[in-house]
């Protein structure tokens, strides 16, 4: 009988700290010490400062210490790859942005997979795109610029920081959906990008409005036209794409919350509410209004969706042609 009670008191223990158990009560303490989100770009672009503010949320939430870390280079893989191999416990994140779904196709990494390596966590937002000529050139709408690459393939060019760039996929996109030819000419730094496109060096340029808006009002660049299902109340002037007659609805820009896979569920479904939460806030919404985002939010389930299809869509579309060098 003896013996019996000790072989129950000993399976007792094994369940109550096995593998299941131990995640589990890790995560009711979750975060007990510091968080690394991995950024895979430089400081000071649009998934970068967003990163940011929603950091300094999660910090006064948790009472820990969120730290953002920018890991470029490799178009975005050098960063993913980290977070990828990071230990799967919830305290490095990686906050990704469209080349997740690019690169795949574009840069396949050795190191990682964006489905097989991470646990979704949230689709958090997409930036606002704004589809823009230079002063220096003719163009005053959408339909001039259409007309021009039609009648002169090749001859216009167009900027970007670098393939898998939001600006190269959106312009990649338009061309595809307009039936034109542009030249693209990626440049190393955002800075020289805008030095071109006000001397009119580079006329066209399709990036997102946070680091546009300025520039468009204050008269430096011609805003054309946005992207997105809806007019912007930052450029409130300026029609979609969709309103124009250019089948482009969707924004190319995204930004997802992920976690290594293995990451235990209940730290994701944690993160997810407190994300939520976030987002909501008042103080978010103005920002997300004024810097041009839009939030998305929801389960994690939705992100892993919306990646596979942005696989499949990039993928399709390299299929088609639409990357070769143009």
């Amino acid at each position: 009988m003896r013996l019996r009670w000790v072989g129950a008191l000993l399976l007792a223990g094994c369940a109550l700290w096995g593998p299941g158990s131990k995640a589990e009560a890790q995560s009711q303490d979750y975060p007990n010490r510091p968080v690394k989100i991995i950024i895979a770009f430089s400081p000071a672009g649009a998934i970068d400062v967003l990163g940011r503010l929603i950091a300094d949320k999660l910090s006064a939430m948790w009472g820990q210490q969120v730290i953002v870390e920018n890991r470029p280079g490799a178009g975005g893989n050098i960063g993913a790859a980290a977070a990828a191999q990071a230990a799967p416990d919830g305290y490095t994140l990686h906050f990704g942005a469209q080349t997740l779904g690019t690169n795949v196709t574009l840069a396949p990494s050795t190191a990682f997979h964006p489905v097989t390596s991470f646990e979704p966590i949230m689709l958090v937002s997409t930036a606002l795109e704004v589809f823009m000529a230079a002063n220096e050139s003719p163009y005053k709408s959408v339909k001039d610029v259409i007309d021009a690459a039609k009648a002169n393939p090749g001859k216009l060019n167009y900027a970007s920081v670098g393939i898998g760039s939001s600006a190269h996929l959106a312009t990649v996109l338009f061309m595809e959906v307009t039936g034109t030819k542009m030249q693209h000419v990626p440049y190393s730094q955002m800075s020289q990008a805008y030095a071109d496109i006000f001397s009119g060096r580079t006329e066209i340029w399709f990036t997102t409005a946070g680091g546009s808006l300025p520039h468009v009002r204050s008269g430096k660049v011609r805003a054309l036209a946005v992207n997105g299902p809806a007019r912007s109340k930052l450029l409130p002037e300026q029609p979609t794409m969709i309103e124009i007659g250019v089948p482009m609805k969707d924004e190319s820009s995204w930004y997802g919350f992920f976690a290594p896979k293995g990451t235990p569920k209940a730290i994701i479904d944690k993160v997810n509410r407190d994300l939520q939460t976030v987002i909501d806030t008042p103080e978010m919404r103005e920002r997300e209004l004024a810097l041009g985002y839009r939030f998305i939010g929801g389960p994690p389930d939705k992100l892993a969706d919306y990646l596979k299809s942005e696989i499949a869509k990039w993928d399709d579309l390299a299929k088609k042609g639409a990357f070769k060098a143009n």
